[in-house]
């Protein structure tokens, strides 16, 4: 039975196979036919249906693609030589897929002069399209140019001057933005400041077709967008102190007495100790806290300027604040009556004030952070 069972299983198998390649090939999918029908083959050699599915199929999509290819060819238009060549490279493939069945003749082509040939001339199409495209003079142009000269190279690799014109294509195909720090305030900031404010990760800002720059390396170069970072305002508030006096008093303990009877016996506990009550003092200590207090606001915007036409795309403020603040305090009385956080403010002494300068300085991390959420969110508007 159970032998029966397996032969069962083993024929429905074998006709699932065969139905699947013939129903592709009913379908008109050859090529996936004959993939059927091929992997059949390696299985069983002598399948007389898989063979017939792959003879018909195989005739069938070879006269399709030459009939395709002979009309190409009648047209003469130049760019139809790429399809041309994939269509000799889908021939290739397909023949060299059958050789792969045992004991299966097929007629052998020789596909290799007609690719070669059909590559050749593809890559002479997409090179004359490329040079037609540069002669537009323009960003869009250029960067098609490249995409043709590219493909003219996966083509024919040694095909003469091809590096040169991909060079020339990108160089020219290619946007280039200078970001500068232009500062309107009253207040002259060192290099070193404006130079940390655009250390910006421009290598991550870059895309195929934009490139930042911060500085003028080559005085040749032409620009196609500015980001100017504008700093209109510096705020740097006055040294500001102030002063909190408090009282603070607190309960203490300060020793102990014993408990006494009526009869002015020291009382006894179940274990015969001597009951003890503690003693208490009230303790003050006046603290005097000194308050340092400074700040620091930088207003801006960061504009994106398009250079042909000349006009502003985009503007958005950005601003960075700054803070320092510092508590010290001395004690006056008892110390034993202030907290462990007023003990430790007693340890602090008032320090300098830092200078204005400084205080634009510490605005840096933050201001950086706003410049470079302000370009990254305006990237869409630099093409």
């Amino acid at each position: 039975m159970k032998r029966i069972v397996t032969l069962f299983f083993i024929t429905a198998l074998i006709a699932s196979g065969c139905g699947s390649s013939k129903k592709q090939m009913e379908k008109g999918n050859y090529d996936a036919a004959i993939d059927k029908a091929v992997k059949q083959l390696r299985k069983d050699p002598n399948d007389k249906t898989q063979k017939s599915v792959l003879d018909n199929a195989y005739k069938i999509a070879n006269e399709q693609d030459n009939e395709r290819i002979r009309f190409l060819k009648m047209e003469g238009k130049p760019n139809n030589w790429d399809e041309i060549y994939l269509i000799y490279k889908r021939l290739y493939d397909r023949q060299a897929l059958v050789r792969t069945v045992p004991n299966y003749n097929v007629q052998y082509v020789d596909y290799m002069p007609e690719m070669v040939a059909a590559k050749r001339k593809a890559a002479d199409f997409y090179y004359a399209h490329g040079m037609e495209l540069m002669k537009n003079q323009m960003k869009e142009s250029y960067r098609q140019a490249y995409a043709e000269f590219v493909r003219a190279k996966e083509y024919v690799g040694d095909y003469e001057g091809i590096d040169a014109k991909i060079a020339e294509s990108k160089y020219l195909g290619m946007s280039r933005v200078l970001v500068s720090i232009q500062n309107r305030s009253i207040i002259r900031f060192p290099k070193e400041f404006e130079d940390d404010l655009l250390a910006l990760n421009l290598p991550a800002l870059n895309s195929e077709w934009v490139e930042y720059h911060t500085q003028v390396l080559d005085p040749n170069i032409q620009f196609d967008y500015f980001v100017n970072v504008n700093i209109i305002n510096v705020l740097v508030s006055p040294d500001q102190t102030s002063q909190r006096d408090s009282v603070i008093k607190k309960e203490i303990e300060d020793g102990f007495s014993y408990v006494l009877d009526k009869k002015g016996n020291v009382m006894k506990d179940s274990l015969g100790n001597d009951i003890k009550m503690p003693k208490y003092k009230t303790v003050q200590c006046a603290l005097i806290e000194t308050l340092q207090r400074k700040s620091c606001r930088i207003e801006g915007d960061v504009e994106v300027i398009q250079v042909n036409p000349n006009k502003v795309l985009k503007k958005d403020p950005i601003g960075a604040q700054s803070n320092f603040e510092h508590v010290s305090a001395r004690a006056l009385g008892d110390i034993q009556a202030l907290s462990p956080q007023q003990l430790e403010k007693t340890k602090s002494q008032p320090l300098p004030f830092p200078s204005d300068l400084d205080m634009v300085i510490r605005c840096s991390e933050t201001l950086k952070l706003a410049i470079r959420g302000a370009i990254m969110n305006n990237r869409r508007f630099i093409i």
